[in-house]
């Protein structure tokens, strides 16, 4: 089987299980009140993330190293894995921040941070998440590919799922353009999760019905929630700096 269609395969496989994880991250274990609702994590508006994918990747080219490489030490390739999954969360939470100025996550509480993108803490758990995968998940990957090899039609829907990522991904784009020209036009960084959050409490007081995959849905423009929730960011900063 070709090297493109096994990243293809593992990017959608590293899409979807990232987006689980981060949904239960983000609403179970950092949420302190998951009762308020559930906000759907991540860029784009469908069940994968990106970032994810781009990271199985990394890992499974370095965890193939060993094949080439069998004198290569585990604690060496651990180490590269650590960076190779800090380098593209980086690379990505940096370029969206920089041309855009948005956050799509915020390490800024954190103890060594760097810009708010990364951090030793998520670095260690990236560490982690690539021994876990080196020992537990890279030989199931393999057995994967090659059930894949022999079921070659199921590349169909590979093909579907990058056909709708794509077209997810310039709605997405469009989305973040107008966040930027609002976030430009004000000279503020704006956190894409918080803007999430805004919308979906205004569903709670007007009594609407919220759209989890389509979490900026709204009767009202997003400009009018943008600005509010730059007001209430502001009213908070001043009443701690009092």
């Amino acid at each position: 089987m070709s090297l493109l269609l096994t990243l293809a395969f593992l990017f959608f496989i590293g899409s979807v299980s990232g987006w689980v994880i981060e949904l239960i991250y983000r609403n179970i274990l950092c949420n302190p009140n998951p009762e308020k609702g559930w906000i759907n994590p991540g860029f784009c508006t469908g069940p994968y993330l990106p970032l994810y994918g781009t990271g199985l990747c990394a890992l499974y080219l370095l965890a193939s190293l060993q094949a080439l490489f069998p004198t290569l030490n585990h604690l060496i390739i651990f180490v590269l894995m650590a960076i190779s999954s800090t380098l593209i969360e980086y690379i990505a939470g940096i370029w969206c921040l920089k041309k855009t100025k948005v956050r799509l996550w915020d390490y800024s509480d954190e103890w060594g941070n760097i810009d708010g993108v990364i951090c030793p803490k998520f670095s260690f758990y990236w560490s982690l998440i690539g021994a876990l995968y080196y020992f537990c998940v890279h030989s199931r990957i393999l057995a994967a590919l090659y059930w894949l090899s022999n079921n070659l039609a199921f590349s169909f829907v590979i093909g579907m799922f990058f056909g709708i990522f794509l077209l997810d991904y310039i709605h997405s784009a469009q989305l973040v353009s107008r966040l930027k020209a609002f976030a430009h036009e004000n000279n503020v960084v704006l956190r894409y999760e918080e803007i999430k959050i805004q919308i979906l409490h205004h569903h709670e007081l007007t009594k609407q019905k919220y759209h989890f995959f389509l979490p900026f849905d709204s009767d009202r423009p997003l400009s009018e929630h943008l600005k509010e929730l730059v007001a209430s960011l502001d009213a908070r900063t001043h009443r701690k700096e009092m």
